[in-house]
C-alpha cells in the first residue's frame, strides 16, 4: 500500500539550536537574525552572532550578580531595576560602558553632602567620654565587624 507514509527507515536526529550547541542559554540565531537585517554589513559570519550573543550573555550575568548583591544588602529577595541602576553606578567598568544609559525606573544614586554627615570622632572612647557615657576597660562600643582585623587598637589606651 502506496501512501501511507514511511515505514522504515532511519529517523532523523533531533534538532539542536546553535545556542546549545555553544553552551549559551542567548539566542544565537536571534542574533544572527538582528545582525542580518540591521545593515552593520552585507554579509555576517557564522562566528559572529556567537560570539556577541557570548558577549551579552557574560555582561547580562555579570550585572545581574552585582544587582543580586546590592538587593541582598538591601535584604530584599526581589530584584527591581533601582539594584542594577546602584550596581552599575557603583561599578568602575560597568559604569564606563554604560555611562550614557538610562536604566528605566533605576531612580537616583543616593548622595548626602559631607557638610550634612555627622562629624567622625577621631577615638571612639574620647567620643564615648564627651557625650558623658561610662566606660569600662572591657567595654565594647561597636559590635566587631569581620573586615577590620585589629579593632582592639581603639581599646589600648583605655585607662579611665
Amino acid at each position: 500500500m502506496s501512501g501511507r507514509g514511511k515505514t522504515g527507515g532511519i529517523a532523523r536526529a533531533k534538532a539542536k539550536t546553535h545556542s546549545s550547541r555553544a553552551g549559551l542559554q542567548f539566542p544565537i540565531g536571534h542574533v544572527h537574525r538582528l545582525l542580518r537585517k540591521g545593515n552593520y554589513a552585507e554579509r555576517v559570519g557564522a562566528s559572529a552572532p556567537v560570539y556577541l550573543a557570548a558577549v551579552l550573555e557574560y555582561l547580562t550575568a555579570q550585572i545581574l550578580e552585582l544587582a543580586s548583591n546590592v538587593a541582598h544588602d538591601n535584604k530584599k529577595t526581589r530584584i527591581i531595576p533601582h539594584h542594577p541602576q546602584l550596581a552599575v553606578r557603583n561599578d568602575e567598568e560597568l559604569n564606563k560602558l554604560l555611562g550614557g544609559v538610562t536604566i528605566a525606573q533605576g531612580g537616583m544614586l543616593p548622595n548626602i553632602q559631607a557638610v550634612l554627615l555627622p562629624k567622625k570622632w577621631k577615638h571612639p572612647l574620647r567620643a564615648n567620654k564627651f557625650l558623658g557615657r561610662p566606660i569600662s576597660k572591657h567595654q565594647r562600643l561597636f559590635s566587631e565587624p569581620s573586615i577590620y582585623s585589629d579593632w582592639s587598637s581603639f581599646h589600648h589606651d583605655v585607662t579611665a
